[in-house]
């Protein structure tokens, strides 16, 4: 076992956690991880700042980190970037879902002729997460042509993990405005805001004290790297406590320049007790994704 996979292992133990649940993970076909790989060794995200990846490793190495660490459940957050690459990527999903049975059937989406066709197929083969990157698919989540896609998951109760706040570069479309008028129309949509909505952090927390359906994943969030450029303010600590029943543990695995267990830790140091990081890191998951 790793150095990492002990630091995990003594997490999980000491908290008495069955294991872990990690809502945010990367999963997708080689040659598209390959392409999001030399996007981050590019600085592309934020100018000028190296991005090394923490587990450039083959998919069976990567599979078996994860399992190491004592990780039950995870996703294959994959996402398209322009029209006609949403229904093959959901494909590859679906394949990789029914060959890794330990990872949540996810799928996408993006604004084209035929989004609610291939939405709804993924919801009836199973899909039980969606991923929406507002940031690099560089669209409107009031784009018109989504409006029926946001009604048939919030009827379905199929969460979405979206990017949608303006970390690490703002896109056209990202920040809260537009999720809220989102909202505002289907108020029931289990929307997870990836990243806690960094930077935007506390107009995203306000949005989920608003909707009960809304919750917020810990994707790279209070780690050193992150503070260094966007720290979470500390007067909103009272409010990320009182919105533990709707945190969920996301690390953004393999795409991330330090260890895993420093997710972990960062989340410990918060200070906000046993009880919210055991919530956090399985049981908010194990509700909403019905996990034993």
């Amino acid at each position: 076992m790793s150095g990492d996979a002990d630091d995990v292992v003594r997490f999980r133990e000491r908290l008495g956690l069955p294991g872990i649940i990690d809502v945010h993970t990367h999963f997708m076909p080689e040659r598209v991880l390959r392409k999001v790989w030399a996007y981050f060794d590019s600085a592309g995200p934020l100018t000028g700042m190296e991005w090394p990846i923490e587990y450039r490793h083959d998919e069976d190495e990567r599979l078996a980190l994860l399992r190491s660490f004592g990780v039950l459940r995870f996703t294959s957050m994959l996402y398209p970037h322009k029209a006609g690459m949403a229904a093959w990527l959901n494909g590859w999903a679906a394949d990789f879902a029914r060959r890794v049975p330990d990872c949540l059937h996810t799928a996408t989406f993006f604004p084209e002729e035929g989004v609610e066709r291939y939405v709804r197929e993924a919801v009836e083969a199973g899909a039980r997460v969606f991923k929406s990157h507002l940031q690099v698919g560089a669209y409107d989540a009031n784009d018109a042509l989504l409006e029926p896609v946001w009604g048939l998951l919030a009827e379905a109760g199929v969460p979405v993990v979206m990017h949608c706040g303006s970390g690490p570069a703002p896109g056209k479309y990202t920040g809260p405005e537009p999720v809220g008028r989102l909202l505002a129309r289907h108020p029931r949509l289990r929307l997870i805001v990836a990243h806690m909505g960094m930077p935007e952090y506390t107009e995203f927390l306000a949005l989920a004290e608003t909707y009960p359906e809304v919750r917020l994943d810990t994707t790279m969030a209070f780690t050193d790297f992150t503070e260094d450029f966007t720290p979470f303010p500390v007067a909103e600590r009272g409010r990320l406590a009182a919105l533990g029943d709707r945190i969920l543990l996301g690390t953004d695995f393999p795409n991330i320049p330090y260890p895993y267990a420093h997710q972990l830790d960062a989340l410990e140091r918060l200070e906000l007790g046993d009880d919210w990081l055991r919530a956090v890191c399985h049981g908010n998951a194990s509700v909403l994704f019905t996990v034993d």
